[in-house]
């Protein structure tokens, strides 16, 4: 079995910022949905990794190598994301439900990456 993918505190940092982007972005579509009467569809954990996949796609091709990011990342992050799946999707029905509220794309998006986060740093203190 393959060691498991460890990410230094330099590429936390980034994922987190652009996990930030992605929720702010989320929060804003919402906020223009409600604005013009739309509703909005319902949205799962494995859409909100699928995004910031595609997100981080975008930003090793415009500006990898220049913040830090190998030119494999993309791949790995994949590999754990794929380890991580049932984790987050478990860990974000529980917190998603807790409430009782309707948990939006904003909302997903941020117990989602909230969890992802916390999968991969737990991942660092045990090889640790």
């Amino acid at each position: 079995m393959d060691s498991p993918i460890i990410l230094s505190g330099h590429v936390i940092g980034l994922l987190k910022e652009y996990m930030r982007d992605l929720v702010d972005q989320a929060a804003q579509e919402t906020r223009a949905h409600e604005q013009f009467g739309f509703s909005t569809a319902p949205y799962r954990p494995d859409q909100a990794i699928s995004d910031l996949l595609a997100l981080l796609d975008d930003r090793i091709e415009s500006e990898g190598v220049q913040v830090g990011l190998s030119e494999d990342f993309l791949h790995r992050m994949w590999t754990l994301c794929n380890e991580a799946a049932s984790h987050l999707s478990e860990r974000v029905w529980l917190e998603g439900n807790i409430d009782q509220h309707h948990a939006g794309k904003a909302r997903i998006r941020e117990l989602t990456y909230r969890a992802l986060i916390d999968f991969i740093e737990s991942r660092s203190r045990e090889r640790n």
